[in-house]
């Protein structure tokens, strides 16, 4: 699992790669799409399995090593973006995997919550699409300093949390169904959410660019990475809302 995203070290890469590319056979938003359908093909496959095949006992190893390789491979793109077309299925495959044993642990808790969590996932999809497709929001410079300052700044909560429950210590609040934790969250979802626009503002200007095609598999890794955090982030706080009741 990998919640930096996509403002990400991924987009980054941007600026690494030649962009005066004279082939016919260049980047296309239809073709980036059509590849982010078959990445979450893969996702989908990895967490068929993850729900039916793995056992609970190894969602903390599944955990760490989702989140260990989804950040190896954002770093390793953030250099070598090429290399989406070959690393982005793996990402794909091993995040579906840890999504399903995931996504089982709260349908047995709160039944009805995955389907939900898709539901409202592709809901935000459509509606940043909307958004940014009639230019409602605009993806300035400024508008993007602040989008990637403040999805590093969840990222580096997020890892302080994660070595300090090594020592048994949590961070107060931000995961309890309280109103400030359910607020966290709200704030967290917001920002995921907006972090397609940087996606989608990316695949434009490198459709624009004329990048070469396989450029195409970069967006569509991006794209992923950002709607897995949606959908993990919507099913968290979806749990603490029904863990009030």
């Amino acid at each position: 699992m990998t919640y930096n995203k996509s403002s990400n070290m991924t987009l980054n890469a941007f600026e690494k790669v030649h962009l005066n590319n004279n082939s016919s056979n260049t980047m296309s938003f239809s073709g980036t799409l059509n590849k982010t359908l078959i990445l979450l093909t893969l996702v989908i496959l990895g967490a068929f399995v993850g729900w039916t095949k793995v056992d609970s006992t190894f969602i903390l190893p599944i955990f760490f090593i989702s989140l260990i390789t989804g950040f190896i491979i954002a770093l390793v793109l953030a250099f070598k973006p090429m290399l989406a077309k070959y690393l982005a299925p793996v990402y794909a495959l091993l995040e579906g995997v840890f999504l399903g044993v995931i996504s089982l642990f709260f349908e047995v808790i709160y039944p009805g919550i995955v389907i939900q969590a898709a539901l409202l996932t592709l809901s935000v999809a459509l509606l940043m699409n909307f958004l940014y497709r009639n230019k409602i929001i605009v993806v300035t410079e400024k508008f993007r300093s602040v989008l990637i300052m403040a999805t590093f700044s969840i990222f580096f909560v997020y890892l302080i949390s994660i070595i300090l429950s090594f020592f048994s210590i949590n961070i107060p609040y931000i995961h309890g169904s309280g109103p400030f934790g359910i607020l966290f969250s709200l704030v967290v979802v917001t920002i995921a959410s907006l972090n397609l626009l940087l996606d989608f503002d990316f695949i434009d200007k490198a459709s624009d660019k004329k990048l070469p095609v396989d450029m195409e598999w970069y967006g569509a890794f991006a794209l992923t990475v950002t709607l897995v955090w949606i959908y993990i982030e919507i099913l968290k706080l979806l749990a603490k809302l029904r863990s009030r009741d």
